[in-house]
């Protein structure tokens, strides 16, 4: 199971979204705050506060940055 945490309007968070749905990958959306301050679990998860982060349960990986999530997509699933 693939989980992207992800902020309403964020277009890096948009660009995961959509390769996910091009890819057909099924995942989770966890909408988080707007502000960084609120977003612990993010950070728990992950160690910052940034999104968009995926984690992906089936291969272990948890993983920030868009660029670097949609490379490890089209590795991973395409």
């Amino acid at each position: 199971m693939v989980t992207l945490y992800q902020l309403e309007g964020c277009p890096y968070c948009e660009l995961v979204a959509d390769r996910l749905d091009e890819l057909g990958v099924d995942y989770d959306s966890v909408w988080v705050e707007g502000l960084h301050s609120k977003r612990n679990e993010v950070k728990r998860i992950s160690g910052q506060r940034q999104v968009p982060v995926i984690v992906d349960d089936e291969y272990g990986v948890t993983m920030a940055e868009s660029e670097r999530i949609v490379d490890y997509l089209e590795q991973t699933y395409a």
